[in-house]
């Protein structure tokens, strides 16, 4: 694979160095073959493109009886109706090979953007947990979006239209100084050079205002994703009309930058126009000049001003080139960022793959840090043995998510170890660490897609048959009986479609399809009623059976039968043992254990007194008929 594009390059050429491989790929060879025809049929539409003026000029010179035939040309052939015909006939020839040369190149541009979009979307996937939870996703799909967008521009006008505009530009200059003299092409060369100068620096200046159009574009698609992703907290605060005006803001920001731009484009054309124009005025005065004076006739006159119009078109396409160029460079730097940022976690040179034979985990003095100013874990030791249970709970912020983030190795640690049966997790790759471990979050998002899809995507290669007994373990198969479409019933965004209850059995279904040796289950069941809880915890119970389990916990109730429980504080082991242990102790658990008892109690209580007090009205309510039945 090619090298990383970079935007810090801070040059076109450079940019299209990079970009080479993808269109001229070393191993397909029926693209190279695609490019290698189109830049014939490019050639051989300038040199026909070249005779359309003559024609012009000879059917001109026919029609004001100054061609004379020579004699081994037949009189037919240059009678004016035939050389008018001759003249439309090579337009469409030379309009047929460039039709040709677009249609054999559209497959190399087409693959490069493919190749370059496939390259960034796994490079997403390869950066770090920090990196996404630092940006939004909503930016990061416009920025990828218009990056595609802006490869297939550079792609095209690069190969289809730079190369043909420097050689309509030579074979022009040669023609005019054979034919009349190099005072036409000192006219032609500095009208050139004044319109690509003038270019360039309007195109520059443009820039700026189209990043500011792109800023403003991406920040207004971040909020809109941001509002509809987050609909539901939108609705309970009733902030609609917020969520609009913070939108409506940054609308207005882009209205006025793309006012900018089309205004500042507007100013452009007629600069070149202008210059183009005044260039033009030149030759055709000379020529015209020479006509009075007979040395050049009218269908000369008339040549010239066919050669200056079609100089028009890749003048046209000198600025045009250029602008789509730098705008797809304005449009790809931030994709070219992307694809420069490093991933904070990688496999090691020498990698092996997992192999679990018992499935035993163990930390071995852990300490780690999402910000060095401030310690998550210090220094922590325990394991969890082959098949056995192990629950840590604490207070808030003591650490207890973060073990399940650095057993997948979403972030590396500061110093001490983390091994599975004997094997350090940076030493293995990460694609078979994160094949062995199964995850149940707290927070379940599913695809939106079909409750099949979600249960599937634990094991891509399951079987419908395999896919259904996933999800009888997980007790959800009544449940999705009872719908129309059953299997294929659609989840919603975010699985927004489902209950709280209903999702997390997706997710234990997902992960019983996995089948992992090593299993995590991270707060669960703390987003869940306590009905809910314990029909979850029942299927949990069934599928951590003989599994090496960590559970992350913060109802103490889901861990009773732990085989040990780990208290943290302040990212350091306070306590640990089995439940009976630790309520013996009477420390942090045992005080843990009592308010949360508490807790349940009085939800109990209030619960019975709510039921009694419904009970009442209803018997109330039922009195005067049961008096009047009797």
């Amino acid at each position: 694979m090619a090298k990383t594009v970079s935007g810090d390059s801070g040059s076109t050429f450079q940019t299209l160095v990079n970009l080479w491989p993808y269109m001229w790929p070393s191993d397909r060879p029926d693209l190279k073959s695609r490019v290698a025809w189109a830049t014939v049929f490019l050639v051989v539409a300038k040199l026909v493109l070249m005779l359309v003026p003559y024609f012009f000029k000879w059917a001109t010179d026919a029609l004001d009886g100054e061609l004379a035939p020579a004699a081994w040309i037949p009189g037919i052939l240059i009678a004016p109706v035939m050389l008018v015909l001759a003249y439309n006939a090579v337009r469409v020839v030379q309009l047929g090979f460039n039709q040709l040369r677009d249609a054999l190149f559209a497959k190399v541009a087409q693959y490069a953007v493919r190749q370059l979009g496939y390259k960034t979307f796994v490079h997403m996937h390869d950066l770090s947990l920090r990196f996404h939870l630092e940006r939004r996703t909503g930016g990061l799909s416009r920025i990828i979006e218009r990056g595609v967008k802006g490869i297939e521009a550079i792609v095209r006008f690069t190969i289809l239209n730079t190369l043909p505009t420097f050689l309509e530009f030579a074979l022009t200059a040669v023609i005019f100084a054979v034919a009349y003299g190099w005072i036409y092409v000192a006219i032609i060369a500095v009208t050139v050079w004044l319109y690509t100068w003038f270019t360039v620096k309007a195109s520059d200046w443009r820039i700026a205002i189209r990043r500011e159009m792109n800023d403003s574009d991406t920040e207004a698609n971040t909020k809109a994703i941001d509002s509809l992703l987050n609909f539901e907290t939108v609705k309970y605060f009733g902030n609609e009309t917020m969520e609009a005006e913070r939108f409506d803001r940054s609308m207005a920001r882009y209205e006025e930058a793309a006012t900018k731009t089309w205004t500042s484009l507007g100013w452009l054309n007629f600069g070149q126009g202008l210059i183009f124009g005044l260039g033009m005025a030149a030759a055709m005065g000379l020529s015209a000049w020479e006509v009075t004076r007979g040395t050049q006739t009218l269908g000369d006159f008339v040549f010239i001003n066919a050669m200056l119009m079609q100089l028009s078109i890749p003048l046209n396409f000198i600025g045009f080139i250029y602008r789509e160029i730098r705008q797809g460079l304005t449009d790809i730097e931030n994709m070219f960022e992307l694809l420069d940022v490093k991933p904070e976690v990688e496999d090691r040179a020498h990698a092996k793959p997992l192999v679990v034979s018992e499935g035993r985990v163990t930390f071995e003095d852990v300490h780690f840090a999402y910000d060095p100013n401030r310690a998550i874990l210090k220094g922590i030791s325990f394991e969890i043995p082959a098949g056995k249970t192990v629950a840590v709970v604490g207070p808030s912020g003591a650490g207890k998510s973060t073990i399940s983030r650095l057993m997948f190795r979403f972030y590396d640690i500061q110093s001490g170890a983390i091994r599975i049966d004997g094997q350090d997790v940076r030493d293995v790759t990460q694609e078979s660490l994160r094949a062995a471990i199964g995850m149940v979050p707290q927070d379940t998002v599913l695809f939106n897609d079909t409750i099949r899809y979600n249960i599937r995507y634990g094991r891509p290669s399951a079987s419908d048959e395999e896919v259904r007994r996933a999800a009888d373990l997980a007790q959800i198969s009544d449940f999705i009986d009872t719908l129309p479409d059953g299997m294929k019933t659609m989840v919603g965004e975010r699985g927004l479609k489902l209950s709280g209850g209903e999702k997390q059995r997706v997710a234990i279904a997902r992960t019983i399809l996995k089948a992992p040796p090593i299993l995590i289950l991270d707060e669960a069941t703390s987003a869940l009623d306590s009905h809910t809880e314990s029909e979850i915890q029942a299927a949990l119970d069934l599928v951590s059976r003989g599994r090496t389990t960590l559970v992350i916990a913060h109802r103490l109730s889901t861990v009773i039968s732990a085989d040990e429980i780990i208290v943290l504080r302040d990212g350091q082991i306070a306590e640990r043992g089995n439940h009976g242990d630790l309520l013996a102790q009477g420390g942090l658990y045992a005080a843990m254990w009592d308010r949360q008892r508490e807790a349940s109690e009085a939800e109990e209580r209030l619960r019975i007194a709510r039921e009694t007090d419904e009970l009442g009205v209803v018997v109330r309510r039922r009195t005067p008929e049961i008096a009047e039945g009797t």
